[in-house]
């Protein structure tokens, strides 16, 4: 009998067992698929690396700097802002801090009014500057809301932040949360938005290989929950006297029937190959058409996700349902890059459901994993819709299991 059986090896389930394991706990991790991961995985063929939807890491993180080895990933980093297809040609912007000199656009008038731009500072100012903790007490509004509160016009946001931020919350409307707003906004200042060299799935990959042989089982679903454990998809029993879900929010509604289902965000990403780079930068472009989320040349941001000469074009849209063909997307990567695609190969098609969890306000940032004695839930979907929300979340269990386990063990007071 394990102490503690983890059900899914995604970012949660492996920082709580890393945890446990750490506290001397033998804790058995159970995956269901192939590989560690769970929606931070990195495809391999022909020599293309395809990270399963459009995906970055931020080394600002909290959970980041405790837990992960960087040097080890080899990141490669993005260029600190965006550029920005608009009716008036490509604009660009930039942390001036970091890339004055191309800062051009942020002369007055151009990107954004005087106005703009003082409301732009002041905002950048506040959330460079105030204590996660402080954020986390402000009241939640949407992020649209607090756009405009912050003295953001409709034109600005229009074109800057939501083509921008529809790609990092896999809505388009502006309603998620303004605290997680803030809290994202604080870490793009603070971090370096990068890849690792060999894709996203080495995030997971090295967190694995910290734990101890033998304690992750691929290819082992498990059915359901039972009174002393869980019961696998192939009617054997693994026995633990804790449980923690640590899955998706379908896959963690079948085997918490209590659960309610959290509503979620989806994504496809397209994956094209390129004879030549259509843009030598490693910058995330947006259209504030909105045809697409957000595209970018992966292979100038890290030359090993492709096996030769040829550029890998990552280009995300909303949903997995009713979005625009293969050949619908390359003729707008067509206008978008201002060069012809009629050549691009497509390689790759990726529908992510469940990409991330929905925070409309009032989003509760953390909460208890506690679901039953004995039975624990933890996800970015009970946190935030982030690496640092799996891994907090994914730490929280591990903290609320050691402090049960230890209770469980206290000796009894003495009778009177």
């Amino acid at each position: 009998m394990a102490d503690v059986v983890v059900v899914g090896a995604g970012l949660a389930g492996l920082a709580c067992a890393g945890d446990l394991s750490a506290a001397g706990l033998d804790v058995r991790v159970l995956e269901a698929s192939d590989a560690v991961g769970g929606r931070m995985r990195t495809d391999v063929r022909d020599g293309f690396r395809f990270d399963r939807g459009f995906q970055v890491f931020n080394t600002s993180y909290p959970q980041v700097k405790r837990r992960v080895r960087l040097r080890e990933l080899r990141p490669r980093p993005f260029t600190p802002g965006v550029l920005l297809h608009t009716p008036r040609g490509r604009l660009r912007f930039v942390d001036p801090t970091r890339r004055p000199g191309d800062a051009g656009d942020l002369v007055p008038g151009r990107l954004a009014s005087p106005r703009d731009l003082a409301a732009l500072a002041i905002l950048g100012g506040r959330d460079l500057l105030t204590p996660p903790r402080l954020i986390k007490k402000t009241t939640d509004r949407t992020t649209l809301t607090a756009l405009a509160d912050a003295g953001i016009s409709a034109d600005l946001v229009e074109t800057l932040f939501r083509p921008f931020l529809a790609g990092v919350f896999l809505e388009d409307e502006l309603e998620t949360s303004s605290r997680f707003f803030h809290l994202v906004w604080r870490s793009m200042l603070r971090g370096t938005l990068c890849l690792p060299a060999d894709g996203i799935g080495a995030v997971p990959q090295q967190l694995a290989a910290n734990l101890p042989p033998g304690a992750v089982r691929l290819e082992t679903p498990v059915r359901e929950l039972t009174d002393d454990g869980v019961l696998l998809a192939d009617g054997r029993e693994e026995a633990a006297p804790a449980v923690v879900v640590a899955t998706g929010p379908a896959a963690a509604a079948d085997l918490l029937p209590d659960l309610p289902l959290a509503p979620t965000r989806s994504v496809t990403t397209y994956y094209h190959a390129a004879p030549t780079s259509p843009l030598a930068e490693p910058t995330l472009l947006t259209d504030t058409a909105r045809r697409v989320l957000n595209t970018v040349v992966l292979s100038e941001v890290a030359p090993t996700y492709s096996p030769d000469r040829r550029a890998l074009v990552s280009t995300s849209v909303l949903g997995t349902s009713g979005v625009p063909s293969e050949a619908e997307v390359r003729r707008s990567l067509a206008e978008l890059y201002e060069t012809d695609t009629a050549e691009w190969e497509p390689l790759a098609e990726y529908r992510v459901p469940q990409a991330l969890p929905a925070m409309p306000p009032p989003w509760r940032l953390t909460r208890t994993t506690r679901q039953a004695p004995g039975r624990y839930l933890c996800g970015d979907h009970r946190a935030t819709g982030s690496v640092q929300g799996a891994l907090a979340s994914g730490t929280r269990a591990a903290r609320e299991i050691l402090t049960d386990l230890s209770a469980d063990l206290s000796p009894a007071p003495p009778l009177a």
